[in-house]
């Protein structure tokens, strides 16, 4: 299981890399509504940490659609999805593989999200060094989401939006949770819930985790 996953992760990445204009894409949207946020503020206004951390992770989740889009997208081009299903490995290797490859990019994404916030939303990096621990773990959450609810958006026609409609709804505690730490880490005052919304992220990373266990072989060989 472990080789098909790091095979389909490597796989994946490559191809993303190659034809950067997908990633590219996602990085852009992300910056892009980090940019109009920006312009509702009053001049000389300043955005609060909670309104940058709030931009960041919204920012974030479009950038995860995008991503999971394409890495589903993928096989569905070269219709090479049933050879995928037809190796002699559990069908959840697959959604491992895609999961790793989408935590990558979404966290290489966000390299550029950070200084984003920096340069339009005048954002500094001077709080809790706790709050830090939002990146992996809230990324690790929409990472495992994605690679479960990205394979329900592909197969059928007229299927594609639907991980925009399924994922915003299901990841709303954990980016709460992003929120709340990353606000910590930008400098919002201290509210004694970071070890709560701790919690609650790796509550959500062991949800997804055991729903894309359970659920992905079904979803995916479910067309065929």
């Amino acid at each position: 299981m472990l080789k098909l996953a790091t095979a389909v992760a490597q796989k994946d990445l490559l191809t993303m890399l190659a034809s950067a204009g997908n990633l590219i894409q996602a990085v852009l949207l992300g910056l892009l509504l980090i940019f109009i946020f920006s312009l509702s503020l009053a001049p000389g206004e300043l955005a609060t940490p909670q309104e940058g951390a709030t931009i960041f992770w919204l920012g974030s989740a479009f950038c995860q659609i995008l991503i999971f889009n394409q890495l589903y997208a993928l096989e569905e081009a070269n219709s090479s999805r049933l050879g995928l299903l037809l190796i002699d490995a559990p069908p959840q290797a697959i959604w491992l593989g895609k999961s790793c490859a989408g935590f990558c990019l979404l966290l290489f994404s966000q390299l550029f999200f950070l200084p984003g916030i920096v340069i339009f939303l005048a954002q500094d990096f001077s709080g809790e060094a706790i709050g830090w621990a939002a990146l992996p773990l809230v990324d690790a959450g929409m990472a495992v989401a994605g690679g479960l609810l990205g394979s329900l958006a592909h197969g059928q026609s007229g299927r594609d939006t639907l991980l925009a409609v399924l994922v915003f709804p299901l990841l709303l505690p954990l980016l709460l949770a992003g929120i709340g730490l990353l606000g910590a880490a930008l400098g919002a005052p201290e509210s004694g819930l970071l070890k709560n919304w701790l919690g609650i992220g790796v509550a959500f990373d062991a949800i997804f985790a055991a729903a894309g266990l359970g659920l992905f072989g079904f979803i995916y060989q479910g067309d065929e």
